[in-house]
Parts: C-alpha cells; sequence; structure tokens
C-alpha cells in the first residue's frame, strides 16, 4: 500500500497507458512480488515498526506465531502443523475442534551429550503461555516445559510445509515436512484421512553422532466414560477410543507410525501428576528407549524410537505417518419436504452422466453423515496399508503439483494468497459423504460447521474446485438442481446432510440461484461434455423461469421484487449486483439453449432489456447502485415480508424507520463493491462481458478509490470487526461517497471480507487494471502476517472460509487463461506481458507460456489438447 502512488507515477512516466509492454509489466511484477530496500518496514498492531516479511517467502521470528497449516484429505478432517512444528486443531470426528492441541511431538537425543534431548520444534509461541484456557493454573497438561530448537524459519509451499530448526547448543540441524496427498483430477487419492511429517537430521559438526529420535503421544482420542486402548502396529501404534452407548459416533482410530524399523513403547509410566512425561524424558534425555507392550487400559501415551549415527556432513531422513479411521458421525442438517420432491430418480432429475459414476452413488441412504474414506477402507488397517503401500508414488504426484504451481510467475502476493486457501480443501469446512459427493460449509466455527449446506451464495466466489477437482464441482450442481430443487424450479440454498431432498419454506437465494445456472455452464465448458449439459438443461430452465416468475414477474429486465443474496436479507427494488446475474444466467442459458438448437426468443428479449436497465437505469455515471423500492410490487409489504426474514420483525423504533427511509438493510446509492459481482461471475464461467466493458471497469475502480482504505482506525464498525480494524488497510463491502447512507444499511456493509477483497482485484486484473488489483491483495495479505492472524486461514464467518477461494480467479485475472473443452480452444489475455502460468483442466494440467506475442503449452500431468490458442480478448469479446 505504501508504494502504490509511487508505482503509479513510474508507470505514467513511461507514457504507457496500459500494462502490456514487458518491461512496464516485468516492473510491475517485480515491484509487487517483493519489497525494496525503502518499503522494509510495516506497522503492527501495536504501532512498532518492524521489518516487513516477503509475499511469499519465509516466516520467521514473530510471524511464526499464529500459523497452523492444514494436513489432511478433502473432507476426511485435519489437524495442523504450526509454524514452530506444534500440532494443534486435530479435528478427525467430522466437526471443527479449532482448540484442539493434543500433546504430539518429535524429539531427538544425541548419546554422550549431557542435556542434548530436544523436543523437534522451534520456541513456543508467547501468546500460549497465558492468556487462553488453563494458563493460569500453569497449562501442566502440555509439554511446553521441554527444551526446543532455539531458532525456527517456516516456508509453505502448497500442499507441503518445511520448518527448519538449528539451536547452537547442538550439534544437529533439522528440516521438518509436512504434507499430505493433493493432486488435481484425482479426487479420491486427495481425500485420503492421512498426513505425514519427514524429519531431515544433519550433523553440523566435525565428530560422528550417534543418537534416538522418537515420536510421541498422549492418548488424545479417548472421551469420558469411553473404552479406549493403545494397540499395535508395525513400526508404531494405534490409539483407539470405542465411543459410548450413547455416543457411538466417538468411535475412533489414529494410527502413527515409520516406515522404517522402530522400537515402540505402548504404554508410558503410569502414575499421578506429571509422573508419565516426566519418566519419558528421564530416559529419553539419557539416551535410552523404551518397550511396554500394550496394556488392556489406562496407558497414558505411546512413542516409538528409531536410533541413528551420523557422520559428519551426513544426513537421516525419518518419515512418520499418520492416518485415521472415524466411520461415524451424528451429523444432520436440514428438514425434509412435506411433498414429494423433483429429484432422486425421477424422470426430472436424472442420472449423472458416465464419468461422474465413479464419484456418485445414488442409492446412498443414512441418517447421519459418513465420510467417504469409509465407503473405501473398511478399518484403521486398511487405511494406514494404502499409505504406506502407496506414500511414494503419492508423494511423487503431489510434489509434481507443487512444483509446477509454483512455477508461475504471477506476483508474489498472488501466488501467496492462492495458495493461502488452497488450505480450506484441507480444513473442516469441506466435507465428502459416504457416496463420494462433495458437501460444504462456509467455514469452521470453534466446534461446529459455520454455516451448512453447500451454500450456493458463497460457493458461487470459490474457483478453485472447479478446476482442480471438477468432478466434485459437478456434484454441487447435481444437488443444487436435484436434491434442493423443486418442480417449480424453487433452489434452498442450503443442501441436507446427508445429501437428500429438502423443505422449500424458505426464500431462494437470488445470486445462490441465478449463480448456478453460470456455473452450470462453466463446468459444461471445462468439462467438455455435451451429455451433461444435455441432462441439466430441463433442471436449468425450470430454475431460469422461477427466478423470472419470482423476481421479475413483469419481465422488466431487473429483479424488482424483494430477492434474498448473500447479506443474508432481502433486497427491494432493482440493484446492479443482482441484476448483474440476471444478465449472466440469462445470457448463459441461451448459449445452452442454442447448442440444443431450442428456442431462446423471449428469453433474447428479456437480455436486451436487462441490459439497457443495468447500463442506464442501474448505473449512476460512475458505479452501479439500487433503486429501492417497495410500491407496485407483488410482494407483501416490508413489515409482513419481514416474518420470514433473517432481520427479524419490525420494531416500534423501525416502523419509524421504515416511513422515513424506507425498508431496512439496503444498499442504494452506496458503491458496494459487490455491485457487478455477477459480470465478474460471468467472465469465470468463460461467459463475454455482457454489458459496456467501460461501464464495468468504471464501477471497480470507483469501489477501489472509494472502498480500500489504507487504514481504519477511525472507520465505524458496529458489525463484526476482528476480519480487519485499527491501523490495518482492507475494502470496505459498501461506502456512500455520495450520501444516501441508510440508518440501518444491509447488515455487514461496514465489514472487511477477503473473498470479496479477491473477486474484486481479480476482477481489475480483468479489465486491465492490475495495479489496483494488486492495491486490494497486498492489503489482505497484510493482515494475515502469523502476528495477528493465521496465514493459512482467512475467516469470515467461520475459520477456513469459502468465499476466500475467490482468489483463485486471479489466475484467470492476470493471464486471461481458460481453457474451453467444449471447442479446445485455450484462451490467452495477459495483463502483465510475459508469464509462465498454472493451468488445470478436466483432462491434466500443466503451465501457459506466453512469451511476446507467441504462447505455448507444457503438459505435465494427463492431457490437454487444444485445437488452437487465442491470444487477446478472445473470452470478453466473443
Amino acid at each position: 500500500m505504501a508504494n502504490k502512488t509511487k508505482r503509479r507515477d513510474f508507470i505514467k512516466d513511461l507514457g504507457t497507458s496500459g500494462v502490456g509492454a514487458g518491461f512496464v509489466s516485468t516492473m510491475i511484477l517485480k515491484e509487487t512480488s517483493g519489497i525494496s530496500e525503502n518499503e522494509k518496514v510495516e506497522k503492527s498492531s501495536s504501532s512498532v515498526t518492524v521489518a516487513k516479511r516477503q509475499y511469499n517467502g519465509i516466516y520467521q521470528g514473530d510471524n511464526l506465531d499464529r500459523i497452523a497449516f492444514p494436513i489432511g484429505g478433502i473432507g476426511a478432517g485435519m489437524f495442523c502443523f504450526e509454524g514452530t512444528g506444534a500440532i494443534s486443531h486435530m479435528s478427525i470426528r467430522h466437526a471443527p475442534e479449532l482448540f484442539n492441541s493434543p500433546v504430539m511431538f518429535a524429539a531427538v537425543t544425541i548419546k554422550g551429550l549431557e542435556n542434548s534431548a530436544r523436543v523437534i520444534e522451534g520456541p513456543v509461541p508467547n501468546w500460549k503461555k497465558f492468556g487462553i484456557r488453563g494458563a493460569g493454573n500453569g497449562l501442566g497438561e502440555q509439554n511446553y516445559g521441554l527444551p526446543r530448537f532455539h531458532n525456527a524459519s517456516f516456508k509453505a509451499r502448497f500442499p507441503f510445509a518445511d520448518l527448519d530448526l538449528e539451536d547452537s547448543n547442538i550439534p544437529l540441524q533439522a528440516r521438518v515436512t509436512s504434507w499430505s496427498p493433493f493432486i488435481p483430477g484425482d479426487p479420491d487419492n486427495a481425500s485420503l484421512p492421512v498426513g505425514a511429517i519427514e524429519y531431515e537430521l544433519s550433523n553440523n559438526s566435525n565428530e560422528k553422532l550417534e543418537g534416538i529420535f522418537s515420536y510421541n503421544a498422549k492418548n488424545f482420542i479417548q472421551v469420558n466414560n469411553g473404552k479406549n486402548s493403545i494397540g499395535t502396529h508395525t513400526n508404531g501404534f494405534i490409539l483407539s477410543e470405542k465411543g459410548t452407548e450413547e455416543q457411538p459416533h466417538l468411535k475412533a482410530d489414529f494410527a502413527i507410525f515409520a516406515n522404517e524399523p522402530a522400537t515402540v513403547d505402548h504404554c508410558w509410566f503410569r502414575g499421578g501428576w506429571f509422573d508419565p512425561m516426566t519418566m519419558l524424558w528421564n530416559s529419553f534425555n539419557g539416551g535410552q528407549s523404551t518397550d511396554h507392550i500394550p496394556v488392556e487400559n489406562d496407558a497414558p501415551g505411546a512413542s516409538l524410537f528409531i536410533p541413528f549415527n551420523l557422520n559428519p556432513g551426513a544426513r537421516k531422513r525419518i518419515k512418520i505417518l499418520f492416518a485415521w479411521y472415524v466411520p461415524d458421525s451424528n451429523k444432520t442438517h436440514g428438514n425434509d419436504p412435506e411433498e414429494a420432491p423433483c429429484s432422486g430418480n425421477s424422470d426430472c432429475c436424472p442420472s449423472p452422466p458416465e464419468k461422474d459414476l465413479a464419484i456418485f452413488d445414488k442409492n446412498f441412504e443414512a441418517p447421519f453423515y459418513k465420510p467417504w474414506y469409509a465407503s473405501r477402507f473398511k478399518n484403521i488397517q486398511e487405511v494406514c496399508n494404502y499409505w504406506l503401500q502407496n506414500y511414494a508414488d503419492l508423494y511423487q504426484k503431489s510434489k509434481l503439483f507443487s512444483d509446477t504451481f509454483y512455477a508461475s510467475t504471477l506476483p508474489a502476493e498472488v501466488m501467496e494468497a492462492i495458495a493461502a486457501n488452497l488450505t480450506i480443501l484441507k480444513s473442516t469446512t469441506v466435507m465428502r459423504q459416504y457416496d463420494g459427493r462433495f458437501y460444504t460449509y462456509e467455514g469452521s466455527g470453534d466446534n461446529w460447521g459455520c454455516c451448512h449446506g453447500s451454500c450456493t451464495h458463497v460457493w458461487n466466489y470459490a474457483q478453485a474446485i472447479p478446476h482442480l477437482f471438477p468432478s466434485l464441482e459437478r456434484s454441487l450442481r447435481h444437488t443444487e438442481f436435484c436434491e434442493s430443487q423443486n418442480s417449480e424450479g424453487h433452489q434452498t440454498f442450503r443442501a441436507n446432510l446427508p445429501i437428500r431432498p429438502v423443505d422449500h419454506g424458505f426464500h431462494a437465494a437470488a445470486d445462490g440461484q441465478l449463480g448456478g445456472i453460470m456455473k452450470v455452464y462453466r463446468e459444461w465448458r471445462i468439462s467438455g461434455d455435451n451429455e451433461w449439459i444435455a441432462k441439466m438443461y430441463p433442471m436449468v430452465k425450470a430454475s431460469l423461469d422461477y427466478c423470472i416468475k419470482t423476481w421479475d414477474p413483469r419481465h422488466s429486465g431487473a429483479l424488482e421484487e424483494p430477492h434474498h443474496n448473500t447479506y443474508d436479507i432481502e433486497f427491494w427494488g432493482p440493484d446492479g449486483m443482482c441484476t448483474s446475474f440476471y444478465l449472466g444466467a440469462l445470457y448463459a442459458f441461451i448459449e445452452m439453449t442454442k447448442h440444443l438448437n431450442q428456442d431462446a426468443s423471449s428469453y433474447k428479449t428479456l437480455l436486451e432489456k436487462s441490459i439497457n436497465r443495468l447500463e442506464n437505469e442501474l448505473f449512476d455515471g460512475e458505479y452501479f447502485i439500487q433503486k429501492i423500492r417497495v410500491e407496485g410490487l407483488n410482494a407483501a409489504n416490508p413489515v409482513e415480508a419481514s416474518k420470514i426474514s433473517m432481520g427479524g420483525i419490525y420494531s416500534e423504533e423501525a416502523l419509524q424507520l421504515l416511513q422515513k427511509e424506507g425498508p431496512k438493510y439496503q444498499y442504494g446509492t452506496g458503491c458496494l463493491s459487490d455491485g457487478i459481482l455477477g459480470m465478474w461471475i460471468a467472465r469465470m464461467c468463460g461467459l463475454p462481458d455482457i454489458i459496456a466493458s467501460e461501464k464495468i471497469g468504471s464501477h471497480l475502480l470507483a469501489v477501489h478509490k472509494y472502498n480500500l482504505k489504507e487504514d481504519l482506525s477511525t472507520h465505524i464498525n458496529p458489525q463484526r470487526p476482528s476480519f480487519a480494524m485499527g491501523e490495518e488497510a482492507g475494502l470496505l463491502l459498501c461506502s456512500w461517497p455520495k450520501g444516501g447512507k441508510l440508518s440501518l444499511p444491509f447488515v455487514y456493509s461496514n465489514e472487511v471480507w477477503t473473498g470479496i477483497e479477491y473477486q474484486v482485484a481479480a476482477h481489475l486484473m480483468l479489465m486491465g487494471h492490475p495495479r489496483e488489483g494488486l492495491d486490494i491483495v497486498q492489503a489482505c495479505r497484510d493482515r494475515y502476517t502469523g502476528i495477528v492472524r493465521n496465514p493459512f486461514n482467512e475467516y469470515e464467518c467461520g475459520s477456513w472460509y469459502a468465499r476466500a477461494m475467490s482468489s483463485y480467479g486471479m489466475i484467470q485475472g492476470l493471464t486471461g487463461l481458460f481453457y474451453d473443452a467444449v471447442e479446445r480452444i485455450l484462451y490467452v489475455d495477459s495483463k502483465i506481458g510475459d508469464f509462465s502460468c498454472f493451468l488445470a483442466t478436466d483432462s491434466g494440467y500443466g503451465l501457459v507460456h506466453l512469451r511476446g506475442e507467441k504462447a505455448s503449452l507444457e503438459v505435465v500431468s494427463g492431457e490437454i489438447k487444444p485445437q488452437k490458442i487465442v491470444i487477446g480478448k478472445g473470452i470478453a469479446n466473443r
């Protein structure tokens, strides 16, 4: 942010109106990817000047404090690898347990060297020492009092995280690598309930070292009144809990084992007070390993030991594998419908195409959620066997993805933002039920899934899954248009869990339902599957017809009737945000109709009206607005309508406001950051600019001008301030630079959401304004440095919030990359000059290289066979 003006002046002096010139774009990349000598300071929340860390670089010192990097599979549960190497956020029972920090740790000792034993972690962060639950009593249940390495540095290369440790008092250095499989196009291997930590120990002395490595864990999965034990496993052990009669779903197994011979202690010393940990460390610090056999119950913990010898300069790599198995849950969401739905095996909801059957079993029925991996593996032993047998292959394929992704030459802050939010796919925000279908929350609460139902208006923003795992994204479309849609076309924007037909007693969400129509178009273009679009078409038509009948019954071309949206309220009267969704849905449907040789004439007429209303009535000359309207609608008045609104009924005071200002929770003349969101969704889906590009660009530049605040110290936010506050920078959801702000505008208007910051940034980039887009990205990532917030957990309504995967859209924003598998055309439209960039498709992934006017495709995995590469504004103008 501090360099924004200087960067613009530099480009202006070159006499360049855009950033297509190679030299200019190189300078933008150079300046935004790193830090200049006079810019290596930033203000922390305490106004203390500290060194500014480089984007996409190394975390050290205080920047390590809040790091928690998720490890696990898609919908399989997770734990986190912290910036110091500690384990936290242990959440394997199909719900977040974000404050579950089990005592499990690696350690090393050198024989013959007094007090050489170390936990293989960096120093305990100060915030853990006091001010958290139990700290006032000394935190005796933790292992914080055991010696650790003095110095640590952390670097993430998703799905890998490397931690380098050193200590001048011992002649060993350690590199710790934590990871779990992530392979685009292979959702099954990306959904395994597994993780691994590799420990590379290096002898930096001139003498031969003899030592012992250990991995240790308390029996952290035991529950009150349950039946727990620690059982055997080759070169390791299994922590087991059988659950209780009242809660059998708490049954769980967690395995920890090495891929080489190890001595195993299945039962630490049993005693009172701090006896188990004391005796464990006594023997280990003395260079001893123990090997007690399993006991029937009450084992405090277990350890595995691996001896080693290291010549001067030599290294040893020890791999510790983790696997878990929790086959059941007590999770269920949603109400069942009163009437027979349009879903299941009915004619209006046909079976998925052949290519998706591998992840889709429509005969699945269960009262509670069961994870996909329970359909693949019968028990913990099968998971462990698969993990061990396929470890090398899964590592190589995950590393191939990581190396390919990070070979991209996009600005460092963009790469950091995209990769940081891919961790959402390893978090408790996502689930994958027994039949293989994808199901999601909006985010992860402390101990509950925050806002259930694969919420359509939130997941509109998320652009990663449709490219990385297209079959999982298509399963969301099936849920929306089948189980969640009735015969009238009403779509419930929150799906039931387990996935089944839903109740239709609440509003449909205009942005969610119309966005879904555009996303059906996107999934068609990404997959190239004409059979799929033919099967989906009747449900899509019913959905669009419902939207027209419900929100534009007079066929005016705008959503006039009150319409529910992602702000959890209803907008009254036409607005730029939701009307832009209307245009996108109409355009996408016309294209699908044209492909299927159906008549689209009435929809074309409506589209023309909609373009006219959005460009003229809803554009104030600078940005798009809302025309609040109450009179002349089919809807009941706001007082009556509020009885089925999340905003609650009108109080006496609210009635006075209604008479004076109109309905609560509108934005009117405000400059809404999402004010032209539907046009960004359209471009992300492979559609062109449907209205004048100049007006879209004008709106986005106004958002940058009015809503991006470099310092929020004087900003008033009575809503949810912790997303961005104080001296931090951020993009407000809305501002009223020309007046007209209501006493009670829409409920989140004063907040800052990273998912909206990224969509605005990506849209600015698409429209030829990468500098302004990068301003926003920098403001966002400067809040997630590890000092105050976890760099790998952008939160909104809960941790690992799905909307933040709008960040993936910056790939398309900066490069214009989109592979249309229907026409087999690769589109390239660079806003940064020459580049190399990661590209994922339904059939493979690789790198696209642009040098001057020549683009080439380097396929790394699978196959991508474009018949043509179009350079320039191909999608935007087609």
